[in-house]
């Protein structure tokens, strides 16, 4: 079955609006950011204490959170997958002083008496506790892997097609990262290891899809030698759109079933891959293109300068 057979629409009269549209969101994200102190780590980067109660009877989150005020009025607290299972989680974020395992621990302990003592009814804990050292560890390999995943694309990219390109296709995997950070703020959604794996998989996703297009633009060339680029970019999205859209379409179901049926610990990593998708195709269409373009004119425009300064060396 193909969809999208044959279309002629004029995309890349759209790219200043597009690029105009994206510098206002990631600013205004960037600004909610800044004013909210900065991105919110969970407590794999900050190190903490996370406890999972699992009670025998509903029991309500203003209930616990109520309990464990006194031991920190930061902590938060959310039902913790489906509502039928009666499960509760609690974040602690590292108190000071805390800096050993047994101080950690002893937070942990502290939560399951808060609870106890609250008459809450009978509950099953488990708990996850991270050090401080760990936690910069984990900050430290974040970042590192996504620096080191779009050193990789920029090499292949470049490699492959043009510079311009190469460019094209990174910046456009950073408007991707920089939008769902943007996205994942302001829904409240701490930074997490999960929601970290889901920056890769959207970045690898993205470029993947900004190849397939820039694949299309190297062949037509070959085809329309005589063509400005802005022609052969828009005939090369047109054509590879049908699969944009199927490949996009199938994917973004698979991920938004995971985001309202994977439960809690889930949830980030499904948020993070649905805007993901969302913003990838849109930065593939608009974002990639309209730089390469851009890229690739002043390019030429140096070129042309050049030649007649090289004319005049020779005949001198």
């Amino acid at each position: 079955m193909r969809i999208f057979a044959n279309t002629n629409y004029d995309f890349i009269k759209w790219r200043w609006h597009a690029l105009i549209l994206s510098i206002v969101l990631i600013w205004g994200g960037v600004a909610s950011i800044y004013f909210k102190g900065g991105v919110p780590l969970g407590i794999e980067f900050t190190g903490g204490t996370e406890v999972i109660l699992k009670f025998q009877q509903p029991v309500g989150e203003d209930a616990v959170r109520k309990a464990v005020d006194p031991i920190s009025n930061e902590a938060v607290v959310q039902q913790y997958g489906p509502p039928q299972e009666h499960t509760i989680i609690v974040r602690l974020p590292q108190m000071k002083g805390a800096e050993q395992g047994d101080a950690l621990e002893a937070d942990s302990k502290r939560v399951e008496d808060a609870i106890r003592a609250a008459n809450l009814g009978p509950f099953e804990p488990s708990k996850n506790i991270i050090g401080p050292v760990m936690g910069k560890d984990y900050q430290r390999k974040g970042i590192w892997a996504t620096v080191a995943a779009l050193g990789g694309m920029l090499i292949y990219v470049a490699f492959r097609f043009r510079f311009s390109f190469a460019v094209g296709a990174i910046v456009a995997s950073f408007h991707d990262i920089l939008i769902t950070m943007v996205f994942l703020t302001w829904f409240g959604y701490d930074l997490s290891l999960n929601i970290i794996a889901g920056l890769l998989t959207i970045t690898g996703y993205s470029v993947n899809d900004t190849i397939v297009v820039f694949d299309r633009v190297r062949e037509n060339q070959r085809q329309m030698r005589r063509e400005p680029l802005d022609q052969i970019v828009n005939k090369s999205v047109n054509q590879t759109l049908g699969r944009t859209v199927i490949t996009s379409g199938t994917t973004l179901l698979a991920v938004l079933s995971l985001y309202l049926f994977g439960g809690e610990v889930l949830r980030g990593f499904a948020f993070t891959m649905v805007v993901g998708v969302l913003t990838g195709t849109y930065s593939t269409v608009f974002i990639a293109a309209s730089i390469a373009i851009i890229l690739s004119r002043r390019t030429a425009v140096t070129q042309v300068q050049a030649r007649p300064r090289q004319t005049k060396a020779k005949r001198a």
